[in-house]
């Protein structure tokens, strides 16, 4: 059995059918001024049960379902 990545996030966008946005945030030290900078990457799931925009969710890496979409709301 293959490992699956899975990440944490906030939702973001929950008007597609079947699909939501999903924002990840990471955090790290800028390398030579020390500022923590926050950066973040939106991931499109696919999505059985209703979600509202602002939910954290765990999303899983799955086969790819469409162009965009390879990832599961867990």
């Amino acid at each position: 059995m293959q490992n699956k990545k899975i990440i944490s996030g906030v939702v973001v966008s929950n008007k597609m059918t079947g699909s939501v946005v999903v924002k990840i945030s990471t955090r790290s030290k800028h390398p030579i001024y020390g500022k923590i900078i926050t950066r973040g990457k939106k991931f499109m799931a696919s999505c059985k049960n209703p979600v509202n925009i602002g939910d954290l969710v765990k999303i899983e890496e799955t086969k790819k379902a469409s162009k965009l979409k390879h990832w599961r709301v867990i």
